[in-house]
């Protein structure tokens, strides 16, 4: 049985940290410090084939319900390169919350 997926910023914090230290480990770098204002460019040295993994990871984890692509089309390359992981975080708290009965 999985875990429920994350509902707040530490616990999505936590679960993304976790997906980003396994590509990480490839590079030798899975002891990089992960928090709210790492950027995935400049402090992760993260590449896109990089971002396509995280892709896939939280689609696998989260479902249907984090589209990362999606969630990366809407942003221009200044902001992809600016990205920090906080930005993603908050992103993945947004798309879990339950959708409101209007």
């Amino acid at each position: 049985m999985t875990n429920p997926p994350a509902a707040d910023n530490a616990a999505a914090l936590a679960e993304i940290a976790e997906m980003l230290r396994q590509i990480l480990d490839e590079y030798g770098l899975d002891d990089t410090e992960i928090t709210m204002d790492s950027y995935f460019h400049d402090d992760l040295e993260m590449e896109s084939i990089d971002l396509v993994t995280l892709a896939g990871m939280l689609e696998d984890r989260y479902g249907g319900r984090v589209n990362f692509a999606e969630f990366i089309a809407d942003l221009d390359i200044d902001e992809i390169i600016a990205l920090k992981v906080g930005r993603l975080v908050e992103y993945v708290v947004e798309s879990l919350q339950p959708a409101e009965v209007t």
